[in-house]
């Protein structure tokens, strides 16, 4: 991990416990950011979103000043009181912060169906908005966590024309991992300037080779958001240096995006499913996905077990054209399991067991000679998940 979150010039922030979660974590954030910044943000393809989603998409285009996000409730299935209570808690904010309710972009987080409690919002939100502080980032990084094991934070800053350009990323994101823009939630925050129509591009751009990269257990949240917010503090506009804020977004949403998976709840394993030479990206995309999210294949990585006949089956099942059995190369890290279709003469039992014993593990997928490659990031299917998500409302 990258260990220096660096605070941006013009947010400031807060987070503390409102009683939502039933401990003393930290469980009530808030970001206050400076006028003029600019925000952008992407959303959960399940049609059964969360009253948050819902408020936070229709408050994106009135110049957002502020992130209110609790984790302890989702506020999801949660119907017209849901979305009643989320503008209630937008407006207690607002006044707080002597803005507008519709600038303010909320956030939940934790069980699905169950109301939230506004009197914790109306005794909390006024005191965590006097402790907003310009380095209390570190705090609202613990304060979203909900069955997380690990804060997960990448900071990140490239040099033009001789001033600074900083970004800084913060996630939460364990079990029902499969954003599809897991519970997955992340905020990132830069001091370029930049038009909203000009971040959504660049996040779009991010989220899909990061966010839109990983799964944990193929199960797409009613919640999930990822927002990105410039200050336009820098002195360098993003209009300037496209390429390189790219690359440098790029890079923190990638980072994230790793730092879930291997933090998947019960996980042992960080596995890249790596896919190529079918005639479109989108196909080779389909056979990861169908080889990460099977639940054989998952169960041998847990295992440690080279049961290389069922990374076989779930290619063969993953409905795409193309496939020919004559034509299936299959890895895991450098050792070649398959080689057209059958067992490689080179493959031993005892040279795959030694690969999967591994706690990092690229499973290779070479189809044909078409020059496309798709990459999905996974994690084995242990005890502990079970465990973790059969007790989560206990």
């Amino acid at each position: 991990m990258n260990n220096l979150l660096l605070p941006i010039n013009g947010i400031n922030f807060a987070s503390i416990n409102a009683g939502i979660k039933n401990n003393a974590d930290l469980d009530l954030s808030v970001v206050s950011l400076i006028e003029g910044s600019e925000t952008a943000a992407v959303f959960t393809q399940n049609i059964f979103c969360a009253a948050p989603v819902l408020v936070a998409k229709n408050h994106l285009q009135k110049s957002p000043r502020a992130l209110l996000i609790n984790s302890g409730n989702a506020n999801a299935g949660t119907g017209k009181e849901g979305i009643e209570n989320t503008l209630k808690s937008c407006e207690i904010l607002a006044l707080e912060l002597n803005i507008e309710g519709q600038q303010v972009l909320p956030f939940s987080t934790g069980v699905i169906g169950k109301q939230l409690d506004l009197s914790s919002f109306e005794s909390a939100i006024p005191i965590a908005s006097a402790q907003l502080s310009f380095d209390a980032i570190k705090d609202v990084a613990k304060g979203i966590l909900t069955t997380d094991l690990t804060k997960k934070y990448y900071s990140k800053t490239f040099e033009y024309a001789g001033k600074t350009v900083t970004l800084s990323g913060i996630a939460k994101g364990s079990g029902m991992i499969r954003p599809d823009m897991a519970t997955m939630l992340s905020f990132i925050f830069t001091d370029i300037g930049a038009s909203q129509a000009a971040l959504q591009n660049c996040l779009k751009i991010a989220v899909d080779q990061s966010f839109n990269r990983i799964t944990v257990d193929g199960d797409t949240s009613t919640n999930d958001a990822c927002t990105l917010s410039a200050t336009n503090q820098s002195g360098v506009d993003l209009d300037e240096c496209k390429e390189e804020f790219q690359n440098a977004l790029n890079e923190v949403t990638k980072s994230l995006a790793q730092m879930i998976v291997k933090d998947g709840e019960g996980a042992t394993k960080f596995v890249e499913i790596k896919v190529g030479g079918l005639s479109s990206n989108e196909d080779c995309l389909v056979v990861a996905y169908t080889v990460a999210h099977s639940p054989l294949v998952k169960t041998a990585l847990f295992a440690s077990d080279a049961n290389w006949g069922r990374i076989l089956a779930a290619v063969g099942r993953s409905k795409v054209d193309g496939i020919s059995i004559e034509n299936i190369d299959i890895f895991l890290n450098d050792l070649q399991i398959i080689s057209s279709g059958e067992i490689s003469k080179n493959y031993t039992e005892a040279g795959g067991s030694a690969e999967m014993q591994k706690s990092d593990i690229t499973i290779r997928i070479d189809l044909g000679d078409a020059v496309t490659s798709e990459s999905v990031w996974t994690t084995d299917l242990s005890y502990d998940y079970v465990k973790i998500n059969a007790e989560y409302r206990s």
